[in-house]
């Protein structure tokens, strides 16, 4: 069965392919096969769009998501595909980044928007990302990885050789795949100075961000190997991006704006790092504010928390915990919902109550399905889940506690000390913790940013995360009546 779809899968590829023909990239105006038209861009686009929205969730800022609509919109106008229905958001993360989905979906971080420091810089990404989408990237790429993807799928089915090397064959894959996206970061990055100057702003900017860019990656100790990275090496941008920039203005003489003080004033009072009001992890327990519970998160485990989802696990990651809002109005359709989304052979079920809350417990396995349809028997890799579905105000909430079937029993007793743990809160310091936000203030005396950071109180051990804030240096001079970021409530 698996060498016939391999061959199936193969040869209706290469139809499409031949079907599909030519097309001419309409950045590069180069011939490519491209498997994906531009009605499954679009299609692709507003299909990965609710997905982005529970895990990362929209920022509410409504004078911030115009400035953006505005600029996003002026731009797709003089874009290579300005008939695509673009839309811009602004996501509810702290992390710095931007990206675009195929079909004219382009997300910024509110943590992005924070460390811009002017509308050029802006743009300038905001034209790197819709690069992206008017060069086909994701369109090119996919075609690439199915092309690789497919060769190898089939390889492995026709020679033990081959298939006993996949893990190898597939790293190496991806290895290859790399390379051709950091090529279309280098061209994302020539469009975005393309776009951004052509609709009036300062590419220059552009380049400067990098360095804030490679300045955040510093601080985090993320500096990785230029070729290992599927970005280039944020420090090698600046310097391409600023020749190429350079190079424009040269070509095509004019004004091109910066307008730093109406950027600044524009982002007065983002949130910046996490909002504990989407819960937050403090002395070995997760709380969240809005919705007022708490449950325990196990000491050394590492976690992740999303609107969507609360992940954590320890370091050995042989077994993990999810908490996360239960499909059903009542726990038995929650439970009917969770066997059957999870494909789960239920092995015992009990009602029971934790810290008052009505709850059900069940343990299952995951179940894997033979070729005559039927369940097949327990592996030594069958997951086994402990589920907890705890009923809590009008909302019911999931634990599943996941391992393999043969660690489960030493697992358990962890996974139910966390469940058992889930409780409201009352506390008052915990339900009114207020987030750090984005202040914009006026120099009131020339000196360096560390001085109108110290006149702010701004404290210390914030001062080198403030000048990264800032696209600064702390001996870099402030002249008075300048305006500048510190960080407050």
């Amino acid at each position: 069965m698996k060498m016939k779809y391999s061959f199936r899968m193969l040869s209706g590829l290469l139809a499409a392919g031949m079907l599909a023909g030519c097309s001419k990239n309409p950045v590069t105006g180069k011939k490519e096969i491209i498997f994906m038209s531009q009605e499954k861009e679009i299609a692709l686009g507003a299909e990965s769009h609710p997905s982005i929205v529970a895990t990362m969730g929209i920022y509410d800022d409504k004078n911030l998501q115009s400035f953006i609509n505005e600029k996003g919109m002026a731009m797709a106008k003089i874009s290579h595909r300005p008939d695509l229905p673009y839309k811009f958001f602004i996501v509810d993360s702290p992390v710095v980044n931007a990206f675009a989905v195929p079909g004219g979906y382009v997300y910024f971080t509110r943590g992005i928007m924070a460390h811009f420091n002017n509308e050029a810089e802006f743009a300038g990404v905001l034209g790197h990302e819709i690069g992206h989408i008017t060069a086909r990237h994701s369109a090119r790429q996919q075609t690439s990885q199915i092309l690789g993807q497919v060769g190898l799928a089939a390889g492995m089915v026709l020679s033990p050789q081959v298939r006993a090397l996949g893990d190898q064959a597939q790293q190496a894959l991806g290895l290859l795949f790399l390379s051709y996206s950091r090529d279309h970061e280098t061209e994302s990055d020539k469009i975005g100075v393309e776009y951004s100057s052509k609709i009036g702003y300062d590419a220059k900017e552009m380049a400067d961000f990098f360095g804030t860019l490679k300045r955040i990656g510093e601080k985090a100790g993320q500096t990785i190997p230029t070729f290992q990275s599927t970005h280039p090496d944020p420090g090698d941008r600046k310097t391409k991006v600023a020749k190429l920039a350079t190079q424009y203005q040269t070509e095509h003489p004019g004004k091109y704006n910066v307008n730093r003080d109406a950027f600044l004033r524009k982002i007065d009072g983002v949130i910046y790092g996490n909002d504990p009001q989407q819960g937050f992890v403090e002395n070995n327990q997760f709380y969240h504010p809005s919705l007022k519970f708490q449950f325990p998160v196990p000491s050394g485990w590492q976690y992740e928390n999303s609107p969507a989802q609360f992940q954590m696990a320890p370091k050995d990651g042989k077994s993990m915990m999810l908490f996360t809002l239960a499909e059903g109005k009542s726990l038995d359709e929650a439970a009917q919902a969770v066997v059957k989304n999870f494909g789960l052979k239920v092995l015992e079920t009990n009602k029971t109550t934790i810290n008052g809350n009505q709850a059900v417990v069940m343990v299952s396995q995951q179940v894997e399905q033979g070729q005559n349809g039927q369940a097949a028997a327990a592996t030594a890799n069958t997951l086994q889940v402990g589920t907890w579905l705890i009923q809590y105000g009008s909302n019911i909430y999931a634990f599943h506690g996941v391992s393999l079937a043969g660690a489960f029993a030493s697992n358990e007793g962890q996974f139910r000390s966390v469940a058992q743990g889930f409780k409201s809160v009352s506390d008052g310091n915990i339900l009114n913790r207020q987030p750090e936000r984005i202040r914009i203030k006026t120099a009131q005396r020339d000196g360096t940013l560390k001085d109108v950071l110290k006149d702010n109180n701004q404290p210390d051990g914030k001062l080198d995360e403030l000048a990264i804030i800032n696209g600064m240096a702390l001996t870099d001079k402030v002249t008075k009546g300048m305006l500048f970021k510190t960080l407050g409530k």
